[in-house]
């Protein structure tokens, strides 16, 4: 994130660069040369008094031509050192670290509630809570709003408002284009909204089918067979990184891959209940389940990538541009949920597949907190896919399933049996291993340009 330049650089609170300094913006003025002969921009002026405007240009706009730069110009600069490269991709790894604990215990928390709701208080209806746990995205734009609204209280509501719609505009571009910077006279006016409309109508179409598939399948295959198969999502997800976002085949991630399966399949299969659950479902019924499972993980690892590669900023852009658009795209997957995804829900209540019913009383309580542990898991886990990677967050999702066994552990008194306590380690490994992998590559991707150097508090067109 490029942001004001703080007493030490590197710290600053989240989301808390949401306006850029004077003495940035008299910077930037140097940079463009005003009145350089021969600048491709018009003069500006670097009254003192003037009230500063937003910017938003990248890296690679300065090397064209190499004007006498000021000491404040010559900061700007540093976005391409090495040190400033590592300094960003460090500012990136705190803010995912800080969202992945919130993802791992908010989904733990929305798990043991689900599977009190479905199991002791007898509400089992699947595809209803899956369209109130995903409808409830709405509110992650909204609340996210407020936060930054309280912390720019000194700024007019239309001045905050203006600056807000810039930002998110100007994002909004450079994911439909790819670019950390959009050149003036290419596009630069052009409405983002209809790209975003379709790309949130595949991505969220991807998402409710394959969570879906894990209701549908829940009753015809054994838990261990559900748990293994959907969770080699990690592996789908590397597959389809390759040839959608261009990455390279390293070996480090295929171990790190390789060793999180191994993982899951030691705590799926490691317990000796495979054997005592088989006869729960015939041949050809758990056949039909393990499939129609095997069709929702390839579609999820789909759904992150899809994700990433469609409806994220590029490689480059700040930290608190990246996350305050995650945040916004997670609403339009819920607008879409709750304006077109209601649809199947008289349909099943008609064919008498899932009977639809009001929850009241403790049932109602408790999905409520449920619903609400979701989406902070959910806008959680986009902005960690927005910082990091698809693999990684899919690998960070398996350590769910260790945690999940360990907080059972404790409400029910049984204790984790060596299968479970290995594979757990296996998973934690792999994550280490990506962590590692994924932490050097985002330094590579920093000492590249073109990069934001933008204070994500506006733009100016």
């Amino acid at each position: 994130m490029r942001s004001t330049k703080t007493a030490r650089s590197g710290e600053q609170p989240l989301l808390s660069s949401y306006n850029s300094s004077d003495d940035e913006e008299r910077g930037r003025r140097t940079l463009r040369g005003g009145n350089r002969r021969g600048s491709p921009l018009p003069p500006t002026s670097t009254s003192a008094s003037q009230t500063p405007t937003y910017s938003h240009f990248a890296a690679s706009d300065l090397t064209t031509s190499r004007p006498t730069l000021s000491r404040r110009s010559t900061n700007q600069l540093r976005s391409r050192s090495p040190t400033s490269a590592r300094l960003e991709a460090k500012r990136k790894y705190k803010y995912a670290a800080f969202f992945l604990v919130t993802s791992l215990v908010s989904f733990v928390v929305q798990t043991e509630l689900a599977s009190y709701i479905q199991h002791d208080l007898g509400w089992n209806k699947a595809y209803a809570m899956l369209y109130l746990t995903h409808g409830s995205w709405v509110f992650l734009w909204p609340l996210q709003l407020l936060f930054l609204r309280l912390q720019r209280r000194e700024q007019s509501w239309n001045q905050f408002w203006n600056n807000h719609k810039q930002i998110l505009r100007k994002t909004a571009q450079m994911v439909e284009r790819q670019e950390a910077r959009i050149p003036r006279g290419m596009g630069a006016n052009r409405s983002p909204w209809p790209y975003l409309a379709r790309t949130t109508a595949v991505v969220t179409t991807a998402l409710t089918i394959a969570g879906s598939s894990w209701y549908v399948a829940v009753s015809m295959t054994t838990p261990s067979d559900l748990t293994a198969i959907y969770n080699c999502s990690a592996f789908f997800a590397y597959a389809f990184s390759i040839p959608l976002l261009k990455e390279r085949l390293r070996l480090d991630k295929m171990l790190a891959v390789f060793v999180a399966i191994i993982g899951v399949l030691v705590v799926a299969y490691g317990g000796g209940s495979a054997s005592d659950e088989a006869g729960q479902a015939g041949p050809a019924t758990r056949f039909a389940g393990n499939i129609v499972i095997g069709i929702g993980s390839v579609l999820y690892g789909l759904y992150e990538v899809l994700y990433k590669r469609y409806a994220c900023p590029p490689d480059g852009t700040s930290a608190n541009r990246s996350m305050m658009f995650a945040n916004t795209f997670g609403s339009l997957i819920g607008v879409f949920t709750v304006l077109v995804l209601w649809i199947p829900i008289p349909v099943l209540h008609v064919l008498g597949w899932e009977t639809f019913e009001m929850p009241t009383g403790e049932t109602a309580s408790l999905l409520l907190i449920s619903v609400f542990a979701n989406m902070v898991f959910s806008g959680s886990f986009l902005v960690l896919i927005s910082l990091t990677s698809p693999v990684l967050s899919s690998v960070a999702a398996l350590l769910t399933i260790f945690m999940v066994a360990i907080v059972d552990w404790f409400l029910t008194g049984r204790p984790l049996e060596a299968p479970a306590i290995l594979g757990g380690l296996l998973i934690i490994t792999a994550f280490g291993m990506l962590s590692w992998s994924t932490w050097k590559e985002m330094n590579e991707e920093q000492r590249k340009g073109p990069v934001d150097l933008s204070s994500d508090s506006g733009d100016e067109d």
